[in-house]
């Protein structure tokens, strides 16, 4: 992916906020990136801009080929749905839904065939073939995560993207999550790009790229990823 002069700002009037402050970057293929920096430097929204789901003010941004300022809103969504995994701190499982459910919606809406199929796959790849039928709030944090985590990589997305994908575990579940994101990333061959405020995770990628107040700062090379 290659990023080029990206500025974001949010919200409106007296509040409004530049976010990202000109931001440069490429990632390659099947490269494992660390994003770190102090909380409101931008990092998440810096990945809300390579996923498509943020619009920068000006600037290009280019992932997979693809200028993502050339697309519509429904263009944009099939990229998403097609291209790229998020991970989420939250979760962000559908409450009303089974585990198997979560993971086969973004199948069926990608057109996939037999999605639940897929799902029962996915889920038995995270170690979750006995709790297709629980819902969220009958799996325990590090169970929800693993869920989530199949969902992402159901469709078999070129880039998976973590955003502190271990903030609301405990040390030992977090640990378990991170070696299963590694191991996915892998054994699909996928770009990886993860937000982290802990230093031995961000060791494990390949390259650490530091924001602070919208910019990016120093890089450091890192161990290959494990």
């Amino acid at each position: 992916m290659e990023l080029h002069d990206v500025h974001l700002s949010l919200g409106q009037g007296a509040a409004r906020v530049h976010v990202l402050k000109g931001i440069s970057l490429g990632i390659a293929q099947g490269e494992t990136a660390g994003l770190t920096g102090p909380s409101g430097s931008g990092k998440s929204t810096l990945l809300m801009v390579i996923a498509g789901l943020e619009r920068p003010g000006s600037g290009m941004v280019k992932v997979d080929g693809i200028n993502l300022g050339k697309l519509d809103e429904d263009a944009l969504a099939r990229f998403r749905g097609a291209r790229v995994g998020i991970v989420f701190q939250s979760f962000h499982l559908i409450p009303t839904m089974t585990a198997l459910e979560n993971v086969a919606i973004p199948l069926e809406l990608s057109g996939a065939r037999a999605p639940f199929e897929r799902a029962r796959l996915e889920l038995a790849a995270v170690g979750l073939k006995d709790r297709l039928s629980h819902y969220p709030a009958q799996l325990s944090g590090g169970e929800q995560q693993r869920v989530a985590i199949a969902r992402a990589v159901a469709t078999n997305p070129s880039i998976l993207i973590a955003d502190e994908p271990t903030g609301n575990l405990d040390e030992a579940t977090g640990a378990a999550i991170i070696d299963l994101i590694f191991a996915l990333k892998r054994e699909r061959k996928t770009t990886l790009i993860i937000v982290t405020h802990d230093p031995a995770l961000a060791e494990r990628c390949d390259r650490t790229i530091r924001i602070h107040s919208g910019r990016i700062g120093e890089r450091e090379a890192a161990s290959p990823a494990r």
